[in-house]
C-alpha cells in the first residue's frame, strides 16, 4: 500500500505572506536561527487538519470531503495579527501569528475533522485554534534561551498585519527533507 504524509489547509495570498514577513522580521532577527526553526514565509498556511501518514487509496475520499466542505462555506477574509506561543508564553514550543475568522471557518473545519475520523484518523483532542506557525523552538535548548524567547515574545507587539482573502481549501502532500518540509498541492476545492 502506497502512503504519503498529508494535511488540509488554507493558503495565504503572496501579499499577506510578504506583510507577515515584514512585520516579523525583527522577531526573527532577535531570536535567530539557533533556537528557532523558522517556517519559510512561502510555506505559511492555516492547517485545518494534519492527517499524517495517508494511504493513497484515501485521496479520492479526501477530495470529495474537501469539495463538500468547500460547498458549505462562502469565500471569507482572515484578519491577521497578534503574536503568541503554544503551549504557554512561559514554555514556548511553537511561535504563531494569530488569525480572526468568521464562524463559518469553525464549522468547515469541524466537517473536515468528522470526515477524517470516519476515515480512521484519530480524533484531534485539542480544540481548533486558527493560527499561522512562524517557527518551532528547537528541543533541548538551555533554559536561558527559553527565557529569552519568552521575554522577547512578551515584549514584541504585533498589531493588525492585514487581511487575507480565502477562496479555496487545499490538500497537501508534505515531504520531509533535511533542510525543511516541501509541500506539494494535490487538490484544491473552491469555496462558493
Amino acid at each position: 500500500m502506497n502512503q504519503i504524509r498529508t494535511f488540509i489547509a488554507l493558503d495565504l495570498p503572496p501579499a499577506a505572506q510578504e506583510s507577515i514577513e515584514k512585520q516579523t522580521k525583527h522577531l526573527r532577527q532577535t531570536l535567530g536561527d539557533d533556537v528557532i526553526r523558522w517556517v519559510p514565509i512561502h510555506n505559511l498556511h492555516l492547517t485545518l487538519r494534519f492527517l499524517g501518514v495517508t494511504p493513497t487509496s484515501h485521496l479520492e475520499f479526501l477530495k470529495q470531503t474537501l469539495t463538500q466542505a468547500a460547498a458549505t462555506c462562502s469565500q471569507f477574509d482572515l484578519q491577521i495579527g497578534g503574536l503568541g506561543s503554544f503551549p504557554t508564553p512561559k514554555r514556548p514550543r511553537v511561535i504563531w501569528v494569530g488569525l480572526h475568522a468568521p464562524a463559518g471557518l469553525n464549522s468547515m473545519q469541524q466537517k473536515i475533522e468528522e470526515s477524517a475520523v470516519r476515515l480512521g484518523y484519530e480524533k484531534e483532542e485539542r480544540p481548533f485554534s486558527p493560527h499561522l506557525t512562524l517557527g518551532r523552538v528547537r528541543q533541548g535548548i538551555p533554559s536561558q534561551d527559553l527565557q529569552k524567547i519568552s521575554n522577547t515574545l512578551m515584549s514584541i507587539q504585533l498589531g493588525n498585519i492585514g487581511i487575507a482573502r480565502v477562496d479555496s481549501i487545499h490538500l497537501y502532500q508534505s515531504d520531509l527533507h533535511a533542510d525543511g518540509s516541501v509541500y506539494t498541492k494535490l487538490f484544491s476545492a473552491p469555496l462558493r
